[in-house]
């Protein structure tokens, strides 16, 4: 070991041989990244293309940092070149051979004389803007390694979007093409259906997203937090699956659509058959209505509506958009008409019982009044002269017209109450009528 020197303790011939097969080691491995990079499918693209916004920028600062990368790359070989001409003057070196090499290996002996411009447009490296610095080897390694891992990772991500979304977006279009020629055969139209409003501006949207993607990458590239690795991130594809959603609810709409092409003429007639059922069934709620009219007395009898003309309206207008193929009118037509038909159908039904329910009150009355009969001639009962006069006022006032329901009732419940007081039993559910000595006869 020689006497220290302003770059420290004289290197010996071990020392100097094995800082030589070091660097000669980094420089092989400089040497293939910067090939590699200089070859990466990425940087060519960059290189051909018409870029615009932050890609741009980021580019003009990149294709500076390769070429200063590769300048910095000549000064650290030649610095190497000239450290192994020195060492191989003579097997054994000399002290001034040593201190050369010293110097050389160890001292900022590397001069790199750069543009202006590619100094410039470096500003993350330190003294950028000179037109020459000074490094030591180790100085030089470190600022490449930051100049490569900064160039890569802007070289993996154009890449990594160009990869990602634009044949994405190409299968997307076509897909968005068939799907337009589809609504087109079935008259979804922009300006006539929402569907065909969805289809122009997914289509203007795809247009727009792939010319940004095109000319500028890196406005669609999420890093990923806290990485430092060269290409860190991902390609934020959320325009691209948004309009994907988007083409897949129009599809399936217009497949609805298409479905309804194909059983229009099955569904008209199943509405047809609703509606001409409602109508059968409210016709039968007025004829009802009239009879227990007629038939009851001292009760209130729903007023029976006629059918609704606007429902047998919009059938004729479905019907007349089928007859033209007018699809994606008929559509919702046809899904708003089977609603409501199906309430119509409900309504009258409803309607049918409501009117009907004082003859279902009777109904009850008259086949109670003959199961007491019946248990009353099973008991021997049957002469009873108070329960014959109970059951002759009860059946008279059931079987007349009109038939006053409350007055019925009671006079069924004094006969059932006759017959429970003769047979000990009670009649469940049911308000005992007077006394047998208050009623008329």
């Amino acid at each position: 070991m020689g006497v220290a020197g302003s770059t420290g303790p004289v290197m010996d011939r071990d020392e100097v041989d094995r800082a030589l097969a070091r660097l000669g080691a980094e420089h092989e491995a400089i040497e293939t990244s910067l090939l590699a990079l200089q070859d990466h499918a990425g940087r060519r693209l960059l290189e051909g293309a018409e870029l615009t916004g932050v890609t741009k920028e980021r580019w003009e600062s990149t294709e500076a940092s390769i070429t200063l990368l590769w300048a910095y790359f000549d000064a650290y070989s030649d610095a190497l070149r000239s450290a192994r001409e020195i060492r191989s003057r003579r097997r054994w070196s000399s002290r001034e051979d040593l201190v050369e090499l010293t110097e050389l290996l160890r001292g900022e002996a590397v001069t790199v004389a750069g543009s202006a411009t590619a100094m410039a447009n470096a500003p993350t490296l330190p003294g950028a803007g000179r037109l020459s610095e000074q490094f030591s080897l180790s100085t030089l390694v470190d600022r490449m390694n930051d100049l490569y891992a900064a160039s890569l990772d802007m070289v993996v991500a154009a890449d990594a979007v160009w990869s990602a979304l634009p044949a994405r977006i190409d299968l997307l279009a076509a897909e968005l093409q068939r799907t337009r020629q589809l609504a087109h055969s079935v008259g979804v139209r922009p300006g006539e259906h929402p569907a065909g409003d969805d289809l122009e501006r997914i289509t203007r949207t795809l247009t727009r997203l792939r010319e940004e993607v095109i000319s500028d990458p890196l406005a669609y590239w999420v890093p990923a937090p806290g990485s430092s690795a060269p290409g860190g991130g991902r390609p934020d594809i959320s325009t691209y699956d948004r309009e994907a959603r988007a083409l897949d609810d129009v599809r399936r709409e217009i497949e609805a659509v298409l479905t309804v092409r194909q059983d229009a003429e099955a569904r008209l007639v199943k509405l047809r058959d609703v509606l001409s059922r409602a109508d059968r069934t409210l016709a039968e709620a007025r004829s009802a209505r009239g009879e227990v009219l007629a038939k009851i007395a001292a009760t209130e009898v729903p007023v029976v509506s006629g059918p609704p003309t606007v429902l047998q309206e919009q059938l004729a207008l479905a019907a007349e958009y089928r007859r033209h193929g007018q699809w994606h009118r008929l559509s919702p037509l046809l899904e708003s008409l089977e609603q409501k038909a199906d309430d119509e159908l409900l309504r009258a039904r409803e309607s049918l019982t409501a009117v009907t329910a004082p003859l279902a009150v009777r109904a009850e009355l008259r086949g109670r009044l003959d199961a007491y009969k019946a248990k009353v001639a099973r008991h021997g009962l049957a002469e009873d002269s108070l329960l014959v006069e109970r059951y002759d006022v009860a059946r008279r006032m059931l079987w007349s017209a009109p038939c006053d329901l409350r007055v019925a009732e009671q006079a069924v419940l004094r006969y059932q109450h006759a017959v429970a007081e003769l047979l000990g039993t009670p009649v469940p559910g049911r308000q005992e009528p007077q006394d047998r000595g208050g009623e008329e006869s």
